[in-house]
C-alpha cells in the first residue's frame, strides 16, 4: 500500500533491486536515476530536522528513548502493511543492517551529540561519503574514484564551513562516537547496496525489517540505560510522532529504496543533506546567524551532492586534456 503511493509507477517495488549502474545500460535514465535520487534525498532532509526537534520538542536527557519510538513503532507498521518476512538467510541479513544503519548508528549519533557541540558532530558525520567511497572498492570490488573522493572531501569541506565555529570543542569520546557512527551507517549502506533487496520484497518490508532489528537491538539498551520513559506531553508526540512517521518509516523506504537502486557512492553523497538542514532551521527558527563563510560552505556542499550524482569524467584513451591538445596544434 505504502510502495504504491510512494512509487505508483515504479517496478522496482516489485523486483529484485540488485546494484545497477548509473545513467543509461541497464539501469535507467539518466531523467530516471535523477528522480529517484531526488526522492532518497528526502530521507536526509528529514535527518535533518531531528536536532530541532530534539531539543525544543522533546524531554531532554532520553535520547536513546528517542531513537526507540523512532525505529521500533514504524517497523511494526512496515511489517503489519506488508505481512512480508524474511526468509532463509535474509533473517540474519536483515538483522545486521538494521544493527548497523539503524540500531548502533543512533546511540553513537546521541553520544556524539551529547559529548561534541552540533557543528563538530555534523561534520564528522559528513564524513560519510568518503567512508563510503573506500568500502565500495573493499566490499563491493569497485575501482577506485578520484572524482568521488575529491567530491566527497569538498562536501566534508563545506559542511564544516558551515557548522563549525571558533568555540567549537573536542572530546575524544564524542569524536569517536561520531566516527564511529558514520562508519557503521556507511558499512551498512555499502552491506545494503552488495545483497541488495529479495525479489518481491517491496520498499516497505525491506525498511520494515531493518527498523524492527534496530528497534529491537536498542530495546534492552534503553531500559538498561535511561530506564522509565519520560513523560510525554502534546508537543513532546508531536515530535515523536514526526521522528518515528516521516524521520523514521517514510524516510527509511525512501532510503533503502534508493540504496537498493542508485550507485552506492551517488546515495551516500545525498547524507550531506542533513547538517546543511539543520543549519537551515535553526537561522530560520532559532535566529542563529549564517555569514559569508557559511554560505560559501552551503555552495561547496551542494556542489558536491550534484556532483555526485553525475558520472566521472572520462578520458578517451590517446587523447589528452584541452590545454595539452592547444599546444600541440600551435
Amino acid at each position: 500500500m505504502l510502495d504504491s503511493l510512494i512509487f505508483p509507477d515504479d517496478t522496482s517495488t516489485v523486483k529484485s533491486s540488485v546494484a545497477q549502474p548509473v545513467f543509461g545500460g541497464t539501469g535507467g535514465s539518466r531523467g530516471s536515476d535523477l528522480s529517484r535520487a531526488a526522492l532518497t534525498a528526502f530521507a536526509p532532509v528529514a535527518w535533518g530536522t531531528t536536532y530541532i526537534v530534539t531539543t525544543e520538542l522533546l524531554p531532554a536527557g532520553h535520547p536513546l528513548f528517542a531513537g526507540l519510538l523512532r525505529a521500533l513503532p514504524a517497523g511494526l507498521i512496515a511489517l503489519v502493511i506488508t505481512r512480508t518476512l524474511p526468509r532463509g538467510a535474509w533473517w540474519g541479513k536483515a538483522a545486521i543492517l538494521g544493527v548497523l544503519n539503524i540500531g548502533l548508528f543512533f546511540p553513537l549519533l546521541f553520544i556524539a551529540a551529547e559529548r561534541l557541540p552540533g557543528g563538530v558532530a555534523g561534520t564528522l558525520a559528513a564524513a560519510q561519503p568518503l567512508v563510503v567511497a573506500v568500502l565500495a572498492v573493499a566490499v563491493l570490488h569497485e575501482r577506485p574514484s578520484a572524482w568521488r573522493m575529491a567530491w566527497g572531501a569538498i562536501g566534508l569541506s563545506g559542511v564544516g564551513l558551515v557548522v563549525l565555529g571558533p568555540a567549537a570543542g573536542l572530546d575524544a569520546v564524542g569524536i569517536a562516537a561520531g566516527l564511529g557512527g558514520a562508519a557503521s551507517m556507511a558499512l551498512g549502506l555499502t552491506l545494503t547496496k552488495r545483497w541488495g533487496r529479495p525479489a518481491g520484497v517491496t520498499p516497505t518490508a525491506f525498511a520494515g525489517w531493518q527498523l524492527t532489528a534496530g528497534g529491537v537491538f536498542l530495546l534492552p539498551l534503553t531500559i538498561f540505560a535511561e530506564g522509565a520513559p519520560p513523560s510525554i506531553d502534546l508537543p513532546a508526540a508531536l515530535g515523536y510522532l514526526w521522528l518515528g512517521l516521516f524521520g523514521g518509516l517514510v524516510a527509511y523506504v525512501l532510503w533503502f529504496r534508493g540504496v537498493t537502486t542508485l550507485p552506492v557512492n551517488s546515495v551516500a553523497i545525498l547524507t550531506l543533506f542533513s547538517p546543511l538542514v539543520a543549519a537551515t532551521l535553526g537561522a530560520v527558527l532559532l535566529g542563529q546567524t549564517l555569514g559569508a563563510v557559511q554560505l560559501t560552505g552551503f555552495g561547496l556542499s551542494l556542489a558536491a551532492i550534484v556532483a555526485g550524482q553525475l558520472p566521472a569524467p572520462v578520458r578517451r584513451p590517446g587523447t589528452f586534456p584541452a590545454f595539452v591538445t592547444k599546444e600541440i596544434s600551435r
